[in-house]
């Protein structure tokens, strides 16, 4: 028996788990396939009665849950634009241990929403691109930022800076420039790969005066994407810094119904068996 998980990082902003919720059953609407919304960590933590009564619970227990009650296959489609710990070190470690106790449970993992290494693909990126024509009614070719968190890993980095390039092809004549940035990185030269930061870049000659607009690479509302967070902190106090400075920010990738059709791809691909990130044969597998 199978049981198919849309996972995400997870957030304490009910927002977040909401709107994974939706991706989840929209996903399920488009392709038969009966998906559930986990994330790896915090959601748990959310008063249910802000999830429409419905409390979450993060991924470790879910799966035990699931093993407990007969699941011998796990498909997990990972709701990250690239490689992050989370997927690589976080989610394997856990499940491991669920594995530990129920060896006949096997698991899949898909490939995030971005792969680098494929064919061409510019779905994403023209999602963004649609993102920042719609807050560029009378603005005269503004500045364009696709903004992440940050990642302490450069594979991470790597995957916005990919899809930076994309994004400024495909607006190449409506903009006079399209950067990137991160909101933060940790301290340390080592992690000098997510420069330059979104404050520095924002305070610059470059960018101090005229129109901007932030491409927010981002999934779903939350500390740092969400309405008053991070990212509206960093802008607001860009702005009064610079008078001449006018920051306006994107929707976020998630709240974007074409993101289901990378979705609805990745999960084609896992339950074909390839391609995958990782695999987690059951313990109890024949040699």
């Amino acid at each position: 028996m199978r049981k198919i998980l849309l996972v995400d990082n997870g957030s304490l902003r009910p927002q977040a788990t909401l709107n994974l919720r939706r991706l989840a059953n929209a996903l399920s609407q488009a392709t038969g396939e009966a998906v559930e919304a986990a994330s790896l960590l915090h959601s748990n933590k959310i008063p249910p009665e802000k999830l429409d009564g419905l409390k979450a619970m993060t991924l470790g227990p879910l799966a035990e849950q699931e093993a407990a009650r007969g699941v011998t296959e796990l498909l997990i489609l990972p709701f990250f634009f690239g490689p992050s710990q989370a997927l690589t070190r976080y989610l394997p470690e856990r499940l491991a241990e669920v594995q530990a106790s129920y060896p006949q449970l096997g698991v899949k993992v898909a490939l995030p929403l971005v792969d680098s290494l494929a064919p061409v693909d510019l779905r994403l990126a023209r999602l963004l691109a649609d993102n920042v024509r719609e807050k560029m009614a009378g603005l005269t070719k503004p500045k364009v930022v696709l903004v992440d968190h940050g990642s302490p890993i450069p594979e991470v980095t790597a995957v916005r800076n990919f899809l930076a390039g994309q994004l400024s092809v495909l607006l190449a004549d409506e903009t006079s420039c399209v950067s990137f940035a991160s909101m933060e990185r940790r301290d340390g030269d080592e992690y000098r790969f997510n420069e330059p930061l979104l404050a520095d870049l924002l305070a610059s000659p470059a960018m101090a005066r005229g129109d901007v607009i932030l491409s927010m690479l981002f999934l779903s509302p939350g500390r740092h994407a969400g309405e008053g967070g991070d990212i509206t902190e960093i802008c607001e106090q860009a702005m009064a810094k610079s008078p001449g400075l006018n920051v306006t920010t994107t929707r976020l990738v998630g709240e974007n119904d074409a993101i289901m059709d990378v979705l609805v791809t990745r999960l084609g691909q896992a339950l074909a068996g390839e391609p995958l990130l990782m695999a987690l044969p059951p313990a109890d597998a024949s040699p």
